[in-house]
């Protein structure tokens, strides 16, 4: 992301030159300066294991009654003692694993010390110097471009309590605390300063949810706060490779929003360099209702932490036999199964990249080229090619326009290769098939049930159709003049209302030959 500023105070100019290496110095105390975007993103992603990360109280606390799902450690009672949850030990190395981290001989876990009163031992458990990955990457595209994004590491935590703010009748407000969600474990992911636009920033959260879905290791639910992300955000000269003070955005529960707040955030910072202002270094809330970020605190530095290691947890030693045995299960990834789509069933790159972003669709996908009945490659290619396009367009547009998801979709694979069928055979018309697809998302029913009880299917029948145009003809004088004076686009605004007469359900080639004929004759 570039940012112009122009005009800008003269300190802030000088300032800045100062920043410069000798090589890129020029008279910027005259000229506009170009800024870029650097942000980096910590994603905290709970895990799907059955227990909590220290103790062996249900994880599946979503629905629950509040402070139900709790025992002594959970609560932080003095002399419990915490044990490791393997599970969400192998989870994270998997994790580890597919974003290309090394997984280290050694781990351990930490305390990491502040006072917030969601916290309820006053520390989390988490890891501080001895992650279980480090140094891995991703690959996002945009703008039709690949970029690799660095992944620092990938470490293994605790989740806080959850603080429920309310009003009371008179208008009091008050804070009550459900200790449900205190201890699940939390899988965290530091990705490099490599981002540098809020869109880059959307497609990587969009890639790695992904791969955590693709591996069920998480939910990957922004919305139910499942995948959490807070962005370190900060603007510099370009040409520079001093960082001037970031500042963490957080308080971002969906996609939209980490755009949003990133987009205000940079464009923040600019405004407060332009009028020669100052940047520090601080927390800020993004408030989605306002769409601006708030200062909550000035930021904390690792020694604010006052980390140290965990005593009542040994460290971890891996096997090495063990990580390989965990890489050896590791399934088709999104990147590699795009890469499948685009080779066995002849789709383009940016169908592929769509499908394989969510692992339900992609299935949906491949299901439903199963059911279809080919006979050569060519033809396998062609349906692959329907399907994709269905799928991307009419599914996904009901899909959000209702928020579902495509698992909880009424219409199965079957149900919708069956659709496809009668259309391919001219049972119904193109048209047609949207309609119906639009009451088999809603009800339930299946295709041929609805045609059936609609009288849908395509009219064929030379006299119905000509009996149609006739009416066409008739109404429209003057794009029949239109169309013997020579101009071509009136014969398809012709075939437009005839289909329109018609429901949709003419044939739309014998609607077209009609029309031809019966003009030609006139």
């Amino acid at each position: 992301m570039v940012l112009s500023i122009q005009p800008i105070h003269y300190l802030t100019r000088l300032a800045i030159f100062l920043l410069l290496p000798a090589h890129h110095k020029v008279d910027i105390l005259t000229t506009a300066v170009e800024y870029e975007t650097i942000i980096g993103l910590e994603v905290h992603a709970q895990l799907t294991t059955k227990s909590k990360m220290f103790c062996a109280c249900s994880a599946d606390y979503a629905s629950a009654p509040p402070n139900t799902h709790v025992c002594p450690i959970c609560l932080g009672m003095p002399g419990v003692l915490p044990t490791i949850n393997r599970k969400a030990v192998e989870y994270t190395i998997m994790t580890a694993l597919a974003l290309n981290c090394t997984i280290a001989e050694y781990a351990k876990f930490d305390r990491k010390n502040y006072p917030y009163p969601d916290l309820m031992k006053g520390y989390q458990i988490s890891q501080y110097d001895a992650p279980i990955g480090k140094g891995g990457w991703l690959t996002i595209e945009t703008g039709g471009k690949q970029k690799r994004i660095g992944i620092t590491r990938v470490h293994l935590e605790e989740d806080v309590a959850k603080l429920v703010h309310l009003t009371s009748p008179e208008g009091e407000s008050y804070t009550l605390v459900d200790v449900n969600r205190a201890g699940v474990p939390l899988m965290e992911i530091v990705s490099e300063p490599d981002i540098n636009s809020p869109e880059e920033a959307r497609q990587y959260l969009i890639k790695l949810r992904s791969i955590l879905q693709y591996l069920g290791v998480s939910t990957g639910n922004m919305e139910e706060g499942s995948f959490r992300c807070d962005a370190n955000i900060s603007i510099r000269p370009r040409g520079s490779t001093e960082y001037l003070p970031k500042v963490e955005v957080k308080n971002m529960n969906s996609f939209r929003a980490v755009y949003r707040a990133l987009e205000y955030e940079a464009k923040r910072q600019q405004e407060i360099l332009e009028k020669g202002g100052k940047l520090f270094q601080e927390t800020r809330g993004w408030v989605e209702s306002k769409g601006v970020t708030v200062s909550q605190r000035s930021k904390e530095y690792a020694h604010d932490y006052r980390y140290f290691p965990e005593p009542d947890l040994p460290p971890l030693v891996f096997d090495r036999a063990w990580i390989e045995e965990i890489r050896s299960r590791l399934p088709e990834l999104p990147d590699a199964r795009r890469d499948r789509l685009i080779n066995e069933y002849g789709l383009p790159f940016y169908d592929a990249n769509l499908l394989v972003e969510s692992k339900a669709m992609a299935d949906y996908f491949e299901e439903c080229v199963r059911l279809s009945t080919t006979k050569t490659s060519e033809e396998r290619q062609k349906k692959a090619k329907t399907i994709s396009n269905w799928l991307l367009g009419d599914f996904s547009r009901m899909l959000n326009a209702t928020g579902s998801t495509i698992e909880s979709s009424k219409v199965t694979p079957a149900h919708l290769v069956e659709l496809l069928t009668m259309v391919e055979k001219t049972t119904i018309t193109g048209p047609t098939a949207k309609a119906v697809f639009e009451e088999m998302f809603l009800t339930g029913k299946k295709a041929d049930e609805i045609v059936s009880q609609k009288g849908l299917s395509q009219i064929s029948d030379t006299s119905e159709i000509t009996k149609i145009v006739n009416e066409v003809i008739t109404s429209n004088s003057q794009a029949v003049a239109d169309y013997k004076s020579g101009k071509e686009q009136a014969l398809v605004y012709l075939i437009g209302q005839v289909m329109k007469a018609s429901k949709g359900r003419a044939n739309p080639n014998a609607v077209r030959e009609t029309l031809m004929r019966t003009l030609g004759g006139g």
